[in-house]
């Protein structure tokens, strides 16, 4: 029995750290997606940027060096980016976002492949951070641990941000109505701004985290795109609640469902996917915009 409940509490934190990893991507996208009304695909580019970026940056200062500067160099990006695409597309429909946000995919995709090659690339875990601990009676990884822990760190930050600030209160404000939080006088493009800003941001960190798990390589962007959408569409645009319960119901159906029904494992998630589209099409917890 203590064998078993070991099991299962590791598979937990595998599905805990999957989750966590999921909700540093999700969230950025799913309130740009809120508030800008922007579909921006291109978000697992700036992931993969994240993680090559604290990659190199590792190679000359360690681990914690490109920790802290990669989601400074991808939020610059999108400084870039939102400068002089992003803004001008705003306005332009869905579609038209689609198209030009998934061409920017492939253009990153080569400007990786040009600047670091098509090799994979390796962060070690930290000193502090290796090894493994005693946690609910199992060993578990350090560093897979810290990525738990971070995330709940992020997840609570963001609660008292939106619900304790008065940037928050404007945030959720023109989540639920843009037009009118524009006519009460908050600054709704500089609240776009700095909101896309911190979601590339965060798309950054979640690269410099994964890259010491995965192995860095061009695509992986691209690989990671479509659970992000799974969870954002599941949980909910616009919200954190709908970004939390989205991330970790898609970590613990995917983990759990590889051990219990390995031959439906990959069908698994997207069977959910359809429930609630056809449940609740707005997914479980979205915005009230």
């Amino acid at each position: 029995m203590a064998n078993d409940l070991g099991f299962w509490t590791l598979q937990a934190l595998n599905a805990l750290q999957l989750s966590m990893l999921l909700f540093l991507l999700s969230i950025g996208l799913t309130v740009i997606f809120g508030l800008m009304h922007f579909v921006n695909l291109a978000h697992g580019s700036l992931y993969a940027l994240g993680a090559y970026v604290a990659a190199s940056l590792a190679a000359v200062g360690g681990f914690w060096m490109g920790f802290f500067l990669a989601p400074v160099a991808v939020a610059g990006v999108g400084i870039l980016l939102y400068s002089g695409l992003i803004r001008r597309m705003r306005k332009s429909g869905p579609m038209a976002q689609v198209l030009v946000t998934f061409g920017l995919i492939f253009a990153m995709l080569d400007l990786t492949r040009i600047f670091w090659g098509d090799l994979a690339l390796a962060i070690e875990v930290p000193a502090l951070l290796d090894g493994r601990l005693s946690f609910l009676g199992v060993e578990y990884p350090t560093y897979r641990l810290f990525i738990i822990a971070l995330g709940l760190a992020i997840i609570a930050a963001l609660a008292f941000v939106l619900g304790r600030t008065q940037i928050g209160a404007m945030i959720r404000a023109g989540v639920d109505n843009d037009a009118m939080a524009a006519c009460l006088g908050i600054n709704v493009e500089r609240l776009f701004f700095v909101v896309f800003c911190v979601g590339c941001a965060l798309a950054g960190l979640a690269g410099a985290v994964a890259a010491p798990l995965l192995s860095v390589t061009p695509d992986m962007g691209l690989q990671i795109l479509i659970p992000t959408l799974i969870v954002i569409v599941i949980g909910g645009l616009g919200s954190l609640k709908g970004a939390v319960a989205g991330s970790l119901i898609f970590g613990f159906v995917q983990t759990f469902g590889a051990v219990l029904a390995p031959q439906l494992a990959s069908v698994l998630i997207y069977a959910l996917l359809a429930a609630v589209l056809v449940i609740k099409p707005v997914g479980l917890f979205p915005a009230k915009g």
